[in-house]
C-alpha cells in the first residue's frame, strides 16, 4: 500500500491525526463499532472502557480482512458527550496506542451526536482501511 499524508504547505501540523491521506490498494470498510463485546453485551459503562473495546472490535474486523491498524486511512468518531472525550483525552490516546499503535497518519473526524442506536453506547467509531494489493 502506498499511503501519503496530505499536509498543505504552511498549515500547522495537526496533533493525533492527519488533515488528509491518499492511499492505493484494496479498500476495507469497517461499520460503526461500539463498546460491547463479541456477544453484543456491554461489560462497562465507563467511557474509556468502551473506547478500548470499540478499538478492539475494529481491530478484530480488520483482522478478518487480513488488514492491520497501520492500514487505517480514515476514522470517524461519534460521541454522545464531547466534553468527556476532551476531558479524558489522555486516556483516549493511551487506549488508542495500546490497541492500534502509534500511527496517527489517519484522516479523523469526531462528531457529537444526540444518541447512538444502543442506549448504553457512549462512542461509535467507523474506519476505512487500505490494504496493499496482492502481487500479480
Amino acid at each position: 500500500m502506498t499511503k501519503q499524508i496530505l499536509q498543505p504547505a504552511g498549515w500547522t501540523q495537526p496533533r493525533g491525526y492527519a488533515n488528509g491521506v491518499a492511499a492505493s490498494g484494496r479498500q476495507v470498510f469497517v461499520a460503526g463499532q461500539i463498546g460491547w463485546n463479541e456477544r453484543c453485551e456491554f461489560d462497562s459503562d465507563d467511557f474509556i472502557a468502551q473506547v478500548r473495546q470499540t478499538l478492539l472490535n475494529i481491530r478484530a474486523v480488520l483482522t478478518e480482512a487480513q488488514a492491520q491498524p497501520e492500514h487505517i486511512v480514515r476514522m470517524t468518531w461519534y460521541l454522545v458527550d464531547k466534553r468527556e472525550y476532551i476531558a479524558r483525552g489522555r486516556e483516549v490516546g493511551q487506549a488508542y496506542r495500546e490497541v492500534l499503535g502509534r500511527d496517527y497518519g489517519i484522516a479523523m473526524s469526531a462528531v457529537q451526536v444526540a444518541a447512538l442506536m444502543e442506549d448504553r453506547a457512549k462512542v461509535e467509531i467507523e474506519v476505512t482501511a487500505v490494504v496493499p494489493a496482492a502481487a500479480p
